[in-house]
């Protein structure tokens, strides 16, 4: 699926910044992106996945 690949590109992304980054927009909108990535991930499974057994 594109969206966990890219959740866990950004994962890298964020886990290759400098610990000390002194302008730390960039993480946060890294950070930003994939909790919007979890969040429409989650979305689409709750779709995919009936509440009560047929």
């Amino acid at each position: 699926m594109a969206l966990r690949s890219e959740h866990r590109a950004l994962d890298a992304a964020i886990a290759a910044l400098p610990a000390n980054l002194e302008d730390d927009l960039e993480l946060k909108r890294l950070k930003r992106r994939k909790l919007q990535l979890r969040d429409c991930i989650a979305q689409l499974e709750n779709l995919l996945i009936p509440d009560e057994p047929a």
